[in-house]
């Protein structure tokens, strides 16, 4: 038996995503097909808008390719009141669509914006300690990222001033300005996420790299000057 979600909008930033796209838009269509599903795409070259479009999806494209970029034009092209914003590496439990289901019923819920628990597959004691790290992050300083997910009201998300168009930071610039208005909590179940960025160079070397740049761009530099950094390493 489907559970509809009504007034729900997924939009999903993709960019050459063909090997992993599939399995979410899988995990999506299990347990629902009420709700409307916007892909984003940067330029794929790679079929990843076919894949989407075979699965009922609206493709946009977004060229430069950007996440904040994506982000924001797959939001203005939603129609739903509701937005769930997920990666394209993402991965939804079996139950993702009840429990999304009783926030989008649940009074207030459109006071706060939600996000999912982060796990990494495949797992490994640094990565387990790396989401735990996350979870008290999270929790206690309100800073969930986007590989976290984020289910969050459109007036919510336009009086907070929405996704910024901009190159790297994207997540942290959004959550920053939502704690200002209202409040973020857990949907408290997992999300997970594919390991690859820790593959190339482990959890405290990309941790480090993370934390150096978050410093740097709160200390002014340009970020197009960090993605550069970012996505050449």
């Amino acid at each position: 038996m489907t559970l509809a979600i009504p007034s729900l909008s997924v939009v999903i930033p993709c960019l050459n995503e063909s090997e992993r796209l599939p399995l979410l838009l899988a995990d999506l269509q299990r347990g629902s097909n009420e709700h409307e599903l916007v892909i984003a795409d940067g330029g794929s070259i790679d079929g990843s808008p076919v894949i989407a479009r075979l699965s009922g999806a609206q493709v946009i494209t977004v060229e430069p390719a950007g996440r904040g970029r994506q982000l924001a034009a797959g939001a203005r092209r939603a129609s739903g009141p509701w937005l769930l914003f997920l990666h394209a590496d993402s991965r939804l439990p079996k139950t993702w669509t009840k429990r999304i289901r009783s926030i989008l019923l649940a009074p207030q819920a459109a006071a706060s914006a939600w996000y999912f628990d982060l796990h990494i597959h495949p797992g490994t004691p640094m990565r387990h300690f790396l989401a735990q790290a996350v979870a008290l992050r999270s929790r206690w300083l309100q800073r969930p990222y986007g590989d976290q997910g984020l289910l969050i009201h459109q007036t919510l998300y336009e009086s907070c001033g929405g996704f910024a168009p901009v190159p790297l930071m994207e997540d942290l610039d959004l959550v920053e300005r939502l704690s200002a208005v209202g409040t973020l909590r857990p949907v408290r179940l997992p999300l997970t996420t594919d390991g690859r960025r820790w593959d190339r160079c482990g959890v405290l070397q990309r941790s480090l790299q993370n934390f150096k740049l978050k410093r740097r761009w709160k200390q002014g530099v340009a970020l197009e000057t960090l993605a550069r950094e970012y996505y050449a390493s």
